[in-house]
């Protein structure tokens, strides 16, 4: 049985809100939507950094919108704070304001790693290769920016393997000597609620993860 990683970071939470901490963190995230509620949850014990760093997503228009997006959607959680407005969210004035640090659109190093791969399913091999290689940068950034500990939005998704995401997360961050910050998002109503935030922001809500191979599968599904 995997363990509970959604119980495991409410008493991570818990622990520190007792002690008074909050952690520097280096959220990797993969676009606005998924992030809305991991942002809006975390921001209250947490000083959230967002790492952008997306390589297999197929297209550098697709990857700039959604990085604009992701802007978009942190100045407007970052007004909030600034004046105390949180009508409509679950946040308090706890709420930290949230920084962002972009990567260069890279496809390149992405099909490479995942060159052998591009006839496996959604959800096979093909995705444990670029979950590592996102969360292996997002490591490597966390360490070297010295923040207290790293994460990723991916685990909000019905569709992404939470287990298979920490025991990548927990590996890497062992080899960077930084510590990843276990979750599962989308339990507890967080992918619900992800899906509210999107309406209510009016985010541009994609159907596929980002890569080709993906938005093909979509686009066979939908035919």
């Amino acid at each position: 049985m995997n363990p509970n990683y959604s119980r495991i970071l409410e008493k991570e939470i818990q622990r520190l809100d007792e002690s008074g901490i909050k952690p520097r963190l280096l959220l990797h995230s993969c676009c606005a939507p998924c992030s809305s509620y991991v942002m809006e949850y975390l921001r209250e014990h947490f000083r959230i950094t967002v790492f952008y760093y997306n390589p297999n997503i197929t297209s550098a228009e697709e990857y700039n919108y959604r990085l604009s997006e992701e802007k978009r959607l942190i100045e407007a959680y970052n007004r909030q704070v600034e004046t105390q407005d949180f009508v409509g969210m679950n946040s308090t004035p706890r709420a930290e304001k949230i920084e962002i640090l972009e990567c260069p659109y890279d496809p390149e190093n992405y099909l490479k790693a995942v060159k052998g791969y591009e006839d496996c399913p959604e959800g096979g091999d093909r995705c444990g290769i670029c979950f590592e290689m996102r969360l292996r940068k997002t490591a490597e950034a966390a360490r070297d920016g010295g923040y207290d500990c790293f994460t990723t939005t991916l685990t909000i998704s019905p569709l992404k393997n939470a287990a298979r995401l920490n025991e990548i997360g927990e590996r890497v961050g062992a080899e960077y000597g930084i510590a990843f910050l276990p979750s599962d998002f989308k339990k507890k109503n967080g992918f619900k609620r992800s899906i509210e935030l999107s309406a209510q922001f009016d985010l541009y809500r994609q159907n596929y993860c980002g890569c080709g191979f993906s938005k093909r599968q979509a686009q066979k599904t939908n035919t």
